[in-house]
């Protein structure tokens, strides 16, 4: 008999594990850290994660609380909202929310000067609040700085940042700075980050969910 392609991806994938926890090289992780460290590397094929990917102690329970309770996911941009499984996240009632190409958040930050992903998360703050129960940065400092700014202020309060912009300006230093946040937060040290790792991040608490 054939394997059928969907039983060909499920051993690839599962084999792939495999591959990567042979390969880690023993940083301790909580158990329910682990399969979100796995997708990463399994997305990016950067052992390098393993070493760089920081874990709030509250993080993981607070993003499956949010999405077993069918609250919505804010992301930065079209590429992060493309990589998040639609399937998994009808499963549960959650829409991926992401603002970066409307008319009016263009208009406001060709305006005021700032950046159109920082004008879109706060636009989606205001507009959804407590609907929003996950925030997933993967591209855009200016974004997560945005973000961490709202929840100082007490303007906004997701159940769990996923901060993971990429890139060599205010990307290292948005994510140390959301290291020193008590707000349930998963985020990389350094410079590498980027849509496909906050995909993924979302994507393995989806399926732990």
């Amino acid at each position: 008999m054939n394997m059928g392609q969907g039983d060909r991806g499920l051993r690839i994938e599962k084999r792939s594990m495999e591959i990567i926890s042979g390969l880690l090289q023993g940083r301790r992780f909580e158990p329910e850290e682990l399969p979100v460290v796995y997708r990463v590397i399994h997305a990016t094929g950067d052992l390098e994660f393993e070493h760089t990917i920081r874990f709030h102690p509250g993080a993981v329970a607070s993003g499956l609380d949010a999405i077993r309770a069918g609250k919505d996911i804010l992301v930065d941009v079209r590429m992060v909202q493309a990589g998040i499984s639609k399937t998994l996240c009808n499963g549960f009632g959650v829409r991926v929310r992401c603002l970066i190409d409307e008319k009016d958040v263009i208009d406001k930050a060709s305006r005021t000067g700032r950046t159109r992903a920082e004008t879109a998360v706060e636009a989606a703050a205001g507009r959804w609040g407590d609907r929003i129960g996950i925030v997933a940065v993967g591209n855009a400092p200016t974004a997560l700085l945005k973000v961490m700014e709202l929840v100082r202020a007490g303007a906004f309060s997701p159940g769990l940042i996923v901060g993971v912009p990429v890139g060599f300006v205010m990307a290292a230093e948005s994510k140390e700075e959301l290291l020193g946040m008590d707000q349930p937060y998963i985020t990389c040290t350094g410079h590498k980050g980027g849509s496909p790792v906050a995909a993924s991040i979302v994507n393995a608490l989806l399926r732990l969910a």
